[in-house]
């Protein structure tokens, strides 16, 4: 028995999100804590498995409050540091009007980039079933040093290694870098989580279905999950290939977190069936859950405290069913 169901590494940032205008007309923000990883862990967390997270924050403010925020939530502060140097990175999410998000970075640098080999804790990664990370921890040459080494300790531990590449092209020197780094990510993988915007750009098929049968040819992959956003999720595992519909909602604020909150509740489905060879009906189960759980993150502000509890996932599936 391992003491952790998933450990994941990468970015913990805070995320500016828009919450209304002051009566000047000034947008007002609101400092919501975010990161990928820690929002994918947030959602397993909240399904019932046992969660940790590494990566660095700044010693500031803004990093105490990540620190307790995952505390509040149930992550596994152990494996995450301090840094005096650098400040806690910041996201500004803002929504333009096709409702897509742009992100704007205060990071050059931020206190996750500075991350090094030396603090990732190989305890926690010979201790966990599912290793998961993405690409924002692969931008800069310390840190990515730090991810590749935690990579190989999980591998070696036995661990699944589960990957979302969350490409974000402001914070790479160039396009053909991100697609580098991506592409070691999906060498690694076992379990592949891949947006329709990223596996276009990747592959340069628009056909989701030739873009993610390529990658599981190329890259050994056996599970790729694609999320297509307002058009619902695809999964592919061997030869079988399901699509399920989105559970829209009228309610939608914003799609932040909404990926993540589709990768937890994959990944702790994987826990429950213990293994990777699903069946077509084990995948469309699986993929309703998510979509309800991701589709009731987009009526909320932020993430990270606030992914949809087990009976709100299971009274809309009910409810559309």
């Amino acid at each position: 028995m391992k003491q952790y169901d998933v450990v994941a590494l990468g970015e913990l940032l805070i995320d500016f999100t828009q919450n209304g205008l002051s009566p000047q007309g000034n947008p007002l923000f609101e400092a919501n804590p975010g990161g990928a990883p820690c929002n994918v862990l947030a959602m397993l967390t909240g399904l019932g498995d046992r969660t940790a997270f590494i990566g660095k924050v700044g010693n500031d403010g803004f990093g105490h409050q990540l620190k307790q925020a995952l505390a509040e939530v149930g992550i596994g502060t152990e494996g995450l540091c301090m840094d005096d140097a650098v400040h806690t990175t910041l996201a500004i999410v803002q929504t333009k009007a096709d409702g897509d998000r742009d992100f704007s970075f205060y990071r050059k640098p931020g206190a996750d980039m500075m991350l090094t080999e030396k603090e990732v804790r190989p305890e926690l990664l010979s201790d966990c079933r599912i290793f998961h990370f993405g690409s924002l921890s692969m931008t800069d040459e310390g840190v990515r040093a730090a991810t590749k080494h935690a990579v190989q300790v999980a591998k070696e531990a036995g661990a699944l290694i589960s990957f979302d590449p969350n490409l974000r092209p402001p914070l790479w020197d160039s396009l053909d870098a991100a697609k580098e780094q991506i592409a070691y990510g999906m060498k690694q993988s076992q379990i592949l989580k891949i947006s329709d915007d990223e596996i276009t750009w990747f592959t340069g098929e628009t056909d989701y279905e030739k873009a993610a049968r390529r990658l599981q040819s190329e890259y050994d992959i056996p599970l790729v999950f694609v999320s297509l956003g307002s058009k619902g999720s695809q999964a592919y595992c061997g030869e079988t290939a399901v699509t399920v519909e989105p559970f829209l909602q009228e309610g939608t604020i914003e799609t932040t977190g909404a990926g993540d909150t589709f990768m937890g509740c994959m990944l702790h489905q994987i826990l429950k069936k213990g293994t990777l060879d699903l069946t077509k009906e084990d995948l469309r189960e699986m993929l309703v859950f998510a979509n309800a759980a991701a589709s009731l993150i987009t009526t909320k502000k932020g993430a990270l405290r606030v992914m949809p509890k087990p009976e709100e996932i299971k009274a809309l599936i009910a409810e559309r069913s």
